[in-house]
Parts: structure tokens; C-alpha cells; sequence
């Protein structure tokens, strides 16, 4: 009878046990979060800092990675940024990967003013990166910024293979944000296209398509800087593209008000100091008392799709010849051969995305 019990109790034991570990696998494998690899030309606070921090801090979204293309500043800067406010955040489990900055660019840098005396300025005089000298390595860059030593580093792996392994990795289930220029996206599809069908979705703050461009009459910042590499990447065949444009970005603000009632509700510390850097509301507001907040609505989209009122799909394309409108993103109503159908967002919901910047600053 007393080995009846035991061989009872062991198959009981063993019963609770299997779904005890079947109900922790579900609970493991029911984690539904979006998947997100942000490819993002990095800066403190606003506007891709603001949009890396929603994505981190988001209950939906697991931010999976990070890399860094140029653009609105050097990728090494950019590295520096997203260091700082990964540590601001107490967030360790982020990978930030930078990304090579081709010669190309650095040569097209060089001859900026005879392009724009020849092609034209638009309303925007910010050039990013190619208005200073890059700096050494993204070390020097944190400590010329911060005067502190960093307490975590980019990864070894450079932002394009990082990028491709990320995806095979996880296939069919990543979407990728892209809210500087395309230089990091492009290169990963040229070294490895077989990532280009099993990508999720890709999501850009990108272009202008039924309004005139910011850096010139026809194109919008993250385009113009790369239109080669933006070409390649529009061009090709993913399951779905999304474009947040000028067309959107203009119509959504942030008041100055609201920026001083956000920076006085962060708790971290180190948050607070990047907040309060002197430049900082000089640099987001000018004389303005508004300012558009760009990457932030490409981040708040994948949060909250609700937060889209107006859209349209339409094939698109980019201009990648020198011209006049080099760099500017095109919408057909009948697709030429090779171009792609995305869905342009053309409004979003002003007070949703006041109430998710509310949010943020409020938890940080």
C-alpha cells in the first residue's frame, strides 16, 4: 500500500508539474508586445530621443534594438545619445548598434553649399551632421557631451549585421521604425535581401509628398540626405510600408508651455540634467512658441494606430537624381514599374498624442 501512495503521489507530483511548466510557457510565449528595431539618427530628448523613450517605456512595444544611421548628427553622437538616455531610463537590455557612415556622404558634405546654390534651400536651414566634423569615436562624444564616463556601450556588432540577424531571428515579426535617413536599411537589404519578406512592417518618418519639402522646395530632410539609399529601401517588396510625412508633421505641434510642464515632471536624474542643458528649448523652439515633433508621431503610430485619422495608399517612389527635386518621395495614382503601395498618413489625433507625451514625461 505505502508503494501504491508513493508511485500515486510521484505521478502527481510529475502531473502538476508538466502544467505547472506548460502555464509558464504560455505565460512566456503569450508575450504579444510589438516587436521594434528603431533605426534612428539619435539626438537628446527631441525629436528621435522622445520617440526611442516612448518606445522603451511602451507596455505594447518590446524595443528589441537600436541603430544608428547619420543624419541629423553623426552615428557616433547619435550612439552617444541613446546611451545616456537608455542609462536616464535605467534601461540595460537595449542593444545600440551604430552604423558606418558611408564615403559618399561624407564626400556629398563636402560640396553642400554649391548643391543647395544650384538646387535650392527650402524653409528649413538645418543640415545635421554635415554642419560639423564628426567626432573620433562615440566614447569622446558622450564624454565631451556629459563630462561623465559611461555606464554601458554600444554593441560590437556594426548596425547593418546587427540589423540582419535581429530580423532572421525573428522572422515575420519585427517591425522596423526608420525615422532618419535610409543608409543603415538600405545596406542590410543589399548584403542579405532574403531579410526583405520576412520583415514585419516598416514604418518611416520620411518625406513630403503633397507639400513642398523642408531642406529644399522638394524634399524632406531624411530623404534628401540619402535619396539613393531611400530609393532602394521604398522600392523594395516588404509586406508593408508606412510613411509619417511632412504632410502630417506639420499639422501636429507641441507648445512651448507644454515642453516646461513635461521637463518639470521627469524624475530621473539624469534625464533632468539632459533636459535642462541650456541649449535645449533654444533648439527645439527657436523664437516659436510651437514646435513640430516628427519622429515622435512615426512612434506613437506603432503605439496606437487609433491615433491616425486620415490616410491614404498609394505606390510611391523617390527621386535619386540630381535635379532640382533630388530627394523628393512622389505618390501615383497608377504605380510606375518597381514602385511599391504604402500607406501615407496624412492626420493625427493632436490631443492623443499631447496625452502619450503627457504620459512619458510623467513615468521618467
Amino acid at each position: 500500500m505505502r508503494k501504491i501512495f508513493s508511485l500515486i503521489s510521484f505521478l502527481l507530483l510529475m502531473i502538476f508539474s508538466v502544467s505547472t511548466s506548460n502555464a509558464a510557457l504560455k505565460n512566456f510565449t503569450s508575450d504579444d508586445r510589438e516587436l521594434v528595431l528603431l533605426d534612428s539618427d539619435a539626438q537628446d530628448f527631441f525629436d528621435d530621443g522622445v520617440a526611442m523613450m516612448m518606445l522603451a517605456t511602451s507596455p505594447n512595444i518590446k524595443l528589441i534594438g537600436v541603430t544608428i544611421p547619420t543624419g541629423t548628427c553623426w552615428s557616433k553622437d547619435g550612439a552617444a545619445s541613446a546611451i545616456r538616455q537608455l542609462e536616464g531610463l535605467g534601461i540595460n537590455d537595449i542593444p545600440v548598434a551604430i552604423g558606418k557612415t558611408p564615403n559618399y556622404l561624407k564626400r556629398r558634405f563636402k560640396n553642400l553649399d554649391r548643391e543647395l546654390e544650384k538646387y535650392g534651400r527650402g524653409f528649413d536651414m538645418y543640415l545635421g551632421a554635415a554642419y560639423y566634423d564628426e567626432p573620433a569615436d562615440w566614447l569622446t562624444a558622450y564624454r565631451n557631451k556629459y563630462n561623465s564616463d559611461p555606464k554601458l556601450s554600444p554593441v560590437n556588432e556594426n548596425a547593418v549585421d546587427f540589423m540582419i540577424r535581429t530580423i532572421k531571428e525573428n522572422p515575420n515579426q519585427v517591425t522596423i521604425i526608420a525615422i532618419g535617413p535610409q543608409t543603415n536599411l538600405a545596406a542590410a537589404i543589399k548584403k542579405s535581401p532574403e531579410i526583405i519578406p520576412i520583415v514585419k512592417r516598416v514604418v518611416y518618418m520620411a518625406g513630403a509628398f503633397f507639400k513642398e519639402g523642408n531642406v529644399t522646395p522638394a524634399a524632406e530632410f531624411n530623404v534628401w540626405l540619402d535619396p539613393t539609399s531611400a530609393k532602394k529601401v521604398v522600392r523594395s517588396p516588404f509586406k508593408e510600408q508606412i510613411f509619417v510625412p511632412l504632410d502630417t508633421c506639420e499639422k501636429i505641434f507641441m507648445t512651448r508651455e507644454e515642453f516646461r510642464q513635461f521637463k518639470r515632471s521627469i524624475k530621473s536624474p539624469i534625464l533632468k540634467e539632459m533636459i535642462n542643458q541650456p541649449n535645449i528649448e533654444e533648439r527645439i523652439f527657436d523664437t516659436a512658441e510651437k514646435t513640430i515633433i516628427w519622429d515622435a508621431l512615426a512612434a506613437a503610430v506603432v503605439i496606437d494606430p487609433s491615433i491616425i485619422t486620415e490616410e491614404i495608399t498609394m505606390p510611391v517612389d523617390v527621386n535619386d537624381i540630381k535635379s532640382p527635386s533630388y530627394g523628393e518621395t512622389l505618390a501615383y495614382r497608377k504605380s510606375p514599374k518597381g514602385a511599391q503601395n504604402a500607406k501615407i498618413v496624412l492626420n493625427i489625433d493632436q490631443k492623443k498624442i499631447s496625452q502619450m507625451l503627457k504620459n512619458l514625461f510623467e513615468s521618467i
